[in-house]
Parts: structure tokens; C-alpha cells; sequence
């Protein structure tokens, strides 16, 4: 172990050339075997099959940097995605944006695909997985760097770092899911939440174009709990449903979050960036550090004082509003009327079904249960 952490170190002085090297040459293949395959913990499976999930059936990953959290979904028999459960990240580097160039310590934002070539049981950080960084909108971009991670050991110099135990989880999820014929999982990575309240806050980022881009394929998800298909056009990403119906609801819904946006800007939402001196990583693991010998040497650690700060570029104003004449409130229907038919609304992807695990966000509450049943067949 002495001697992992020495190597450790030593790629980390090299100021960030990612985790070209060290995740893929240090470990023995005879352990990195062992270590890969080891099954999901019981208490998974059992949540696998309270959920209506089969073990092999294909999964779906999110990680949002800001909240350092990376959420794993998994396709219930019905053929949505469910959330299936949510893992703190323990170190990521850089700040919020997309990466550009090899050595400038930005783990990766966009939409990436991770086949079984991508897994890697023999790697010095215990497990790993190669995002696919740089993707088709990547290169586009003339973005340079390669091997970028998600992985065990909490030290990260543009990768996405998880605990052994975290790591051992989430690489038996996918490698079960990818040997039952998945192709490949999608792995979406987005700055922070991307809700319109935290667009509007961030409308004068300089990475705004970009998250307008990523916000895009994140509503596509949120309508329908299926994955979009991604493609980059003209250098930009595109995103389209699986089925015209889907599409469309993809659309209405990405209309009424554009235009959500604009109201929240309109009537005086705060303009703010958020920085770093170098990465975050999720609070829980700010208690833990002292006194959890299994996160090991955390990667700049001193940097960590300086996360997430938000700075308010423009403070928030209250626009005065006309006050609205008082509706006539509607008489209900009697026992000889019928009461109108709901309409059909998107089904929420953040909801998740019974005994699925809470996201560990900063407030660290369930998300609202709906059935999938909500939705249609």
C-alpha cells in the first residue's frame, strides 16, 4: 500500500496529466481478476427485485459534480428506467465545465458510452472504467486528453473517484448488465442538477452554451426515463427519442423548462458562479476523512476549503407583479357528470419507486414515489 500511495503522489505532482497511466499499469492482473468479480451485495440484488428489476437487465448512469454525487438506474421489466441507487463521489478535480485539454485537471462532462472494452479489473485505483473521454463532441471541439475514470482510492487528477468498496458495487452492476448483451451503458455527466432554477443562476457562465447543450439530453431523460439517442451535429449535441410518441414528450417537456428559464431570469433570479480551487467531493466524505482509514491519501486535500463557492455576480431583485383578479372557482362535477380525463404528463425520471435509495444530495431528502404504471404500457 506504501507503495501504491508513493506512485500516488507522484502522478498527482505531474500537475494533472489525468489518470493516463496510473489506473491502467500498477496493479497485478491476478488480483485485478479476483477483484472484478466480485458479485453485488445481497442488499442490492434484494433492492434489485423490490423494484421489479432483473439483475442483468441494462443500466444507465448519472453523475452531477456540483452535488459529487454518481447515480446508478437500471431498466425495470416494464422497459424504464428506475433509479436504482445513489453513491457519494469522493473526489473529483477541476472545476465545473467540460475538459479541453489534457493537463488541465477538468474531469469530463457529456454523454459517453461504456462498453466492456472500457472495464478495467486490473486497475492500480482497485477497479476502474474508462468514460470514453474524448467522444465524438468531444473531438469535435479539438478537445485533447485521454483515460479519463471513474475508479476506487479517493485521489483525482480529472477522473471521477469513488471508494474501493463504492467502486466494487458499481463495477459489478455494469459488468453483469454488459455480459447479459448490453452493448454499452450510458454514462451522463452534467455540472450540477440540471434544474431550471440552476440554469437561470448560472445564465452567465462561460460554459452556458455547453449546459444549454447537456440540458437538452438531461430533459430528454427526465420526460421519459429512457436514454437518448446522442449524436453531435455541426459540432453541437443532438439528442432524439426512441419513438415518436417519446420524442414528443421529450420536446413539450424541454419547451416548458426553456421557457421556465426565461421566466426565473425575467423576474430576477440571482446570477452566481460556483468555483473551486481544485474539484469537490461529496460532504459526507468531509466528515469521514479523518477518520475512515479506507478513503486512504485524498488528493489535494487542502484544496477542498475552496469548493463550491458561489459567487453572486448579479444579487436577486424582486419584480413587482399585477395582482390577479380572483377565478371563479369551478363547481365540482356531480354524480351525473364526469369529472375530465387528467392529461398525460411526463413521467418524472427522478422519481423513483419504493425502498430505491435516497440521493445524497446537499439536502439529502427522498425524491416523490410515482409507479411506472403512470406512464402506460
Amino acid at each position: 500500500m506504501r507503495v501504491m500511495m508513493a506512485r500516488m503522489k507522484a502522478f498527482s505532482a505531474l500537475g494533472g496529466l489525468g489518470c493516463v497511466f496510473a489506473v491502467w499499469m500498477l496493479a497485478a492482473p491476478a488480483l485485478g481478476a479476483e477483484k472484478g468479480k466480485a458479485p453485488a451485495p445481497a442488499a442490492t440484488l434484494a433492492l434489485m427485485a423490490q423494484n421489479n428489476m432483473a439483475p442483468s437487465s441494462p443500466i444507465l448512469m448519472r453523475i452531477f459534480k456540483k452535488e459529487s454525487v454518481l447515480e446508478v438506474w437500471k431498466q425495470t421489466r416494464e422497459g424504464r428506467f428506475a433509479l436504482l441507487k445513489s453513491f457519494p463521489i469522493c473526489r473529483w478535480s477541476g472545476q465545473l465545465g467540460p475538459k479541453r485539454r489534457q493537463g488541465d485537471r477538468q474531469s469530463p462532462e457529456g454523454f459517453y458510452a461504456i462498453s466492456a472494452r472500457q472495464m478495467n479489473p486490473n486497475s492500480a485505483y482497485h477497479l476502474s472504467f474508462d468514460t470514453g473521454y474524448p467522444n465524438a463532441y468531444d473531438r469535435a471541439q479539438g478537445a485533447s486528453g485521454s483515460a479519463l475514470m471513474v475508479h476506487g482510492i479517493c485521489s483525482s487528477a480529472g477522473c471521477y473517484a469513488m471508494t474501493n468498496r463504492q467502486i466494487s458495487e458499481i463495477f459489478a452492476l455494469a459488468r453483469e448488465a454488459l455480459a447479459a448483451g448490453q452493448g454499452a451503458f450510458q454514462l451522463q455527466a452534467f455540472p450540477f442538477r440540471m434544474s431550471a432554477e440552476n440554469m437561470a443562476k448560472h445564465r452567465a457562465d462561460p460554459n452556458i452554451d455547453f449546459w444549454r447543450q447537456l440540458k437538452e439530453g438531461y430533459d430528454h431523460f427526465e420526460a421519459t426515463a429512457q436514454e437518448p439517442q446522442v449524436s453531435v451535429v455541426g459540432a453541437r449535441y443532438a439528442f432524439a427519442g426512441r419513438t415518436p410518441a417519446l420524442e414528443q414528450l421529450a420536446r413539450d417537456h424541454h419547451a416548458q423548462e426553456v421557457a421556465r428559464i426565461a421566466m426565473l431570469a425575467r423576474d430576477g433570479a440571482p446570477v452566481i458562479r460556483t468555483t473551486y480551487a481544485d474539484g469537490g467531493q461529496h460532504a459526507i466524505f468531509m466528515a469521514m476523512s479523518r477518520a475512515d482509514p479506507e478513503l486512504g491519501e485524498i488528493s489535494r486535500p487542502e484544496a477542498l476549503a475552496y469548493a463550491g463557492r458561489e459567487v453572486i455576480l448579479t444579487p436577486a431583485r424582486v419584480v413587482p407583479r399585477p395582482v390577479a383578479a380572483k377565478a371563479l372557482v369551478p363547481a365540482l362535477p356531480t354524480m351525473a357528470q364526469e369529472a375530465p380525463a387528467p392529461a398525460l404528463q411526463p413521467l418524472n425520471a427522478l422519481s423513483v419507486m419504493s425502498g430505491a435509495a435516497p440521493i445524497l444530495d446537499s439536502a439529502l431528502a427522498r425524491r416523490p414515489w410515482v409507479t411506472l404504471a403512470q406512464f402506460g404500457p
